[in-house]
């Protein structure tokens, strides 16, 4: 690591010697380069995976992304041209933006329900929007994955799961994917809580739309599912991206490249730029606040773009100050630990 960047070892490590972290991993790449790759927690190695919940929002659209920069799919396509029997009158770019209108599962499931890819799709297909499409956001907490995987496996055939490893994580050398397989379930991390009240606050008011959005299925924010062969084999591309910090610092290092990594494009620069520009500015009915939604990503008004997660993972890339951060931890908890960590990357730059 490039002394520079000690202030942000020093603050990873503090978080630790306080009780504030258990087990994580931190990455970042500065002006294309890695400059810091730490681990910490008992049992951690450089190839732990965690779950990293929303951060893996972005990825499994840049699946459908890559499908539209190979003109397989159009971003105002109708969801249902490539969907048959999808009654939502959404385009592709209103389900990327968060604003199709069905941030909710109609049907109430049970945790096996996880497991039921065409059962969920099927709920999807059949349910009426909460909104006119394109008129409001709410984060797709849980559906995004459904929509967008569901659309990849419609143009492509493969999984979104299948299609992630063979087009992108492998090309570009990125140790994160969906639907992990027995060896790799063997590589991660189990999730805990900081405290035990965290699964109530992140529901939030019962009945409310965020708590229908984020507590169908059942068990999302259980340990018991959440550490399970269950979760961890499933495919639910917009909470179950299972994930090294690393992995995900060298993707957004790829797209804030235009594209191209250690001299492998994946995606032309017309497409990052489309899939980083704001396409709704406004207030999101699931985060109760004002939001800026790109093509799967959060905008930020010091022009950064990428995702946190619930429980404190978080991965963006900074064209302003030439950086890319990922934080991928096991302690569920809140923002604070990424906010410190980034206040002492920027007084280093």
């Amino acid at each position: 690591m490039q002394a520079r960047f000690a202030p942000v070892r020093d603050c990873f490590h503090d978080l630790f010697a306080v009780g504030r972290e258990t087990g994580a991993g931190l990455s970042i790449w500065y002006d294309g380069e890695p400059v810091v790759d730490l681990i910490g927690g008992p049992g951690w190695r450089p190839d732990t995976l965690v779950n990293v919940y929303s951060v893996g929002k972005p990825v499994a659209a840049l699946c459908l992304l890559m499908l539209v920069d190979r003109g397989r799919v159009g971003l105002d396509d109708a969801v249902a041209a490539h969907w048959p029997g999808f009654r939502t009158p959404a385009t592709v770019r209103q389900v990327l933006s968060h604003t199709a209108g069905l941030p909710a599962f109609p049907v109430p499931r049970p945790a096996e329900a996880i497991a039921d890819w065409e059962l969920l799709c099927a709920d999807l297909a059949a349910a009426d929007p909460e909104w006119e499409p394109g008129s409001v956001a709410g984060e797709h907490a849980w559906t995004y994955g459904h929509l967008v995987g569901e659309l990849v496996r419609r143009v492509d055939g493969r999984s979104v799961g299948r299609f992630l490893a063979e087009e992108i994580a492998g090309p570009w050398r990125l140790d994160l994917g969906f639907g992990l397989g027995e060896a790799d379930q063997r590589r991660c991390a189990d999730l805990s809580y900081g405290d035990q009240n965290w699964p109530t606050r992140m529901l939030g008011e019962p009945g409310s739309l965020r708590a229908r959005a984020l507590g169908n299925p059942a068990g999302g924010l259980g340990l018991a599912v959440l550490n399970s062969p269950l979760w961890r084999g499933a495919e639910v591309p917009a909470v179950n991206l299972h994930a090294t910090a690393s992995g995900l610092a060298r993707l957004y290092a790829g797209l804030l490249a235009d594209g191209t990594l250690d001299g492998v494009r994946l995606f032309s620069a017309d497409l990052v730029a489309e899939a980083t520009r704001v396409q709704y500015d406004g207030p999101d009915l699931v985060l109760d606040r004002r939001a800026y939604w790109t093509l799967g990503m959060q905008w930020e008004p010091d022009g950064s773009w990428g995702m946190g997660g619930i429980g404190g993972s978080s991965a963006w890339a900074d064209p302003e100050r030439g950086y890319t951060f990922a934080y991928a931890t096991a302690r569920l908890a809140e923002h604070d630990r990424v906010d410190e960590l980034v206040e002492a990357l920027h007084s280093c730059l």
